[in-house]
């Protein structure tokens, strides 16, 4: 709700594409930070970090909330705040992913990562459809107690999942703890020297770099400049990509432990550019719809076997860290999306999108190609089942 909400209103309000390229990349300005989040998740919780996080995002719409009550809203507000999310948000998922890591055995990951996307998606579409509603018939203010709402009841529920303690601290037991920078550093050289870890890594980054902008942060710019149409438009666009993403995680619920991971990743990975670079030559809601449920379906199928693949091929004692790194993955949507709109201002939007689709589709065969005995093989650890 909240990203529609504000990536819409900066685009009304400053008219500019870039504008929306740089609230939207204000959103991944704490990837860098992730690791340390993990390492945080390691030291005192995952779930204590994740209250942490949900508590500040709380004060923050409270305060946009009350922002937009008294009429003081700017596109600069909105920006900083967004900064400031910034800095937080992106490390969620990882921390996210973690918990369920620490709380579900190797052999039901996969399920479970299913599970967890099935929530995320479905939210996805009640918040895409309700938070268009709610500007439209109400405004900013009180949408915005729908999104403050929501976050205090995260807050609650996080404080009943998972442990207080770290599993790293039982291991640990009475022996002094590296410092946090070491820790980190320790993170850091486990992926390195682990081949499916590093491959699946850099997999994430280009599948950031290149479709996550299109499937994320340039949907308003579709939106309203492509398909001339309005907020309720958007609403129902992100929410037919949710959609798909919905019964791309239901499919992983019920048949992925049918499917290697490895394999998997790489195979749904393309497909979702595959389905991007038809999207963007779409010039309508009626025909680009029914392909952002397609793309949605094989995102989800493309990024539950990448965390699969790094919390079932590593030490639980890394895990938050794992994920962290992983996070900093994200990062790739800070120069994807800086990026595009020049690209759009000089070449317009399909031509850049289509190089987009094309540039990831290439890389992703090269990753495949590259580390084809730790992702492809069936025997490989990536691969196990």
């Amino acid at each position: 709700m909240e990203t529609l909400i504000l990536g819409w209103y900066v685009l009304v309000e400053t008219k500019s594409v870039l504008m929306l390229t740089i609230y939207a990349s204000l959103q991944y300005v704490g990837t860098l930070l992730a690791p340390m989040f993990g390492v945080m998740g390691d030291r005192v919780g995952h779930r204590n970090v994740l209250c942490a996080m949900r508590a500040l995002y709380a004060v923050l719409a409270t305060l946009l909330m009350s922002l937009a009550f008294m009429d003081a809203v700017t596109p600069m507000i909105v920006l900083v705040i967004a900064a400031m999310l910034g800095l937080v948000r992106p490390s969620d998922i990882g921390m996210r992913t973690a918990l369920v890591g620490e709380t579900m055995p190797p052999s039901q990951l996969m399920g479970a990562m299913s599970i967890q996307r099935t929530t995320q998606d479905s939210a996805r579409i009640a918040g895409a459809l309700t938070g268009a509603g709610l500007v439209a018939m109400l405004g900013m203010g009180s949408a915005y107690v729908a999104v403050v709402c929501f976050y205090v009841i995260s807050l609650v529920l996080t404080w009943r999942a998972g442990s207080a303690q770290p599993p790293s601290a039982v291991k640990a037991g009475g022996v002094q703890r590296a410092s946090p920078w070491r820790e980190l550093r320790e993170g850091l050289a486990y992926v390195w020297h682990a081949p499916q870890l590093r491959a699946a890594m850099l997999f994430a980054f280009l599948l950031n770099l290149t479709a996550f902008p299109l499937f994320t942060g340039l949907m308003p710019y579709v939106a309203k400049e492509v398909y001339g149409a309005d907020q309720t438009t958007l609403g129902t666009m992100v929410a037919s990509a949710a959609t798909g993403a919905l019964f791309g995680s239901i499919i992983m619920t019920r048949f992925g432990g049918m499917f290697r991971p490895g394999r998997a990743m790489i195979v749904f990975g393309i497909a979702w550019l595959a389905m991007l670079l038809v999207f963007v030559q779409t010039q309508s809601p009626a025909t680009g719809i029914p392909v952002l449920m397609v793309a949605g379906c094989m995102q989800t199928m493309g990024l539950i076997p990448i965390n699969a693949l790094l919390l079932r091929t590593s030490d639980e004692r890394y895990r938050g860290r794992i994920m962290g790194i992983r996070m900093m993955a994200i990062y790739g949507n800070l120069p994807g999306l800086l990026l595009a709109g020049p690209l759009i201002a000089s070449f317009g939007y399909a031509t850049m999108a289509t190089a987009y689709c094309l540039f990831g589709i290439v890389f992703a065969v090269l990753i495949a190609l590259h580390w084809r005995s730790h992702l492809w093989q069936s025997g490989a650890v990536a691969n196990l089942r």
